[in-house]
């Protein structure tokens, strides 16, 4: 049994028990990797750990409490002896974590804890830091001061210089079932059934995403917009899908999104031509689109299909690597075929 504390995060029971059984048995290191999807609970749960390493409570076994004074202050992000380190996103939307940040995050951590058994250091997106930054932090894995303890979270671990991951204890988080999400949506957010099936199939695997859809209304909005986007350029002439491509190139960072959301459709689609009169479906990501995925499944051909889910994925790696984006698009609808 581990603390009611860490069953604030639905999931990842093994990672909980793992870092919780650090605590009790005394073998706490000083530097963690927490691998996953962006949104999995990879910042939640190295949270969760810094509650637990600072947590009043008396027992070992009953920390993180939740309620005490260090346990709160981690919790809204202001206890002293804890720091977050977020990268900063330029004005094209990308993010950047910087050798300044490391520096500064490297003169708090010289200092003694003010209150804490530990000084905490959470570097978000760890797979930001640039060159100069990631080497900068490699000096601080070496030689870490005593009693503090590095949780990094990054996307992947294979993105990381092996320099920093050799230091770390990596903990690697997998996607949720959609299932658990679904539950968890019901029972703590108090979404609806139809809506929280929706969200949790949407969200693949990744709880934060869905927390944030269903709080924010304009992600799904967006969805819809996007999806009408791919309708308009499959409904339309060579002339009409050059126009969309025009127009979509002119998005700048919201391109790539669009074209995921379309992945997502194609590979759906791909499934159901797949899977055609059979009476068992693996689960499929967009549950609203049904009906009209059906209805294309007896249009087109899964060559047809897979090429279009195949191109489509290859224009989102050309325009990551910024190659001409109108004509990435114009070629993509080439590739989609006639209704």
């Amino acid at each position: 049994m581990i603390a009611d504390g860490w069953n604030d995060i639905v999931g990842h029971d093994w990672a909980k028990e793992l870092l919780a059984g650090a605590i009790v048995h005394g073998r706490v290191g000083h530097a963690y990797l927490l691998s996953g999807p962006t949104q999995v609970g990879k910042t939640m749960l190295a949270r969760t750990f810094a509650q637990a390493l600072n947590c009043l409570a008396e027992e070992a076994t009953a920390r993180p409490c939740g309620v005490c004074r260090a346990c709160q202050l981690i919790a809204a992000d202001r206890h002293p002896d804890v720091r977050l380190v977020e990268p900063d996103v330029t004005g094209r939307g990308t993010a950047v974590l910087r050798i300044d940040q490391i520096r500064q995050l490297q003169q708090d951590l010289s200092l003694s804890a003010y209150e804490g058994r530990y000084k905490v250091a959470i570097v978000t997106r760890f797979d930001a830091a640039n060159v100069n930054a990631a080497n900068a932090f490699l000096k601080t894995l070496e030689e870490p001061p005593p009693d503090v303890v590095l949780l990094l979270t990054a996307v992947s671990a294979d993105t990381l210089l092996e320099t920093i991951t050799s230091r770390c204890r990596t903990v690697s988080l997998r996607p949720l079932p959609a299932e658990q999400i679904r539950d968890s949506l019901q029972t703590r957010w108090h979404v609806p059934a139809d809506q929280a099936t929706l969200l949790a199939h949407l969200a693949d695997g990744r709880l934060g995403w869905a927390i944030t859809a269903w709080q924010d209304k304009t992600i799904l909005q967006t969805r819809g917009q996007q999806l009408g986007q791919l309708w308009e350029g499959i409904n339309g002439r060579r002339v009409e899908r050059f126009a969309l491509a025009d127009k979509l190139s002119r998005q700048n960072e919201g391109v790539v999104p669009t074209l995921q959301t379309w992945l997502s459709w194609w590979r759906d689609l791909l499934v159901l031509a797949q899977h055609k009169g059979s009476e068992r479906v693996p689960p499929l990501t967009n549950l609203d689109e049904l009906e009209r995925l059906g209805e294309l499944t007896a249009v087109w051909s899964r060559p047809q299909i897979l090429h279009s889910l195949q191109q489509t994925n290859n224009a989102i790696w050309q325009i990551q690597r910024n190659a001409n984006t109108r004509l990435v698009l114009e070629n993509l609808f080439l590739v989609y075929p006639p209704r």
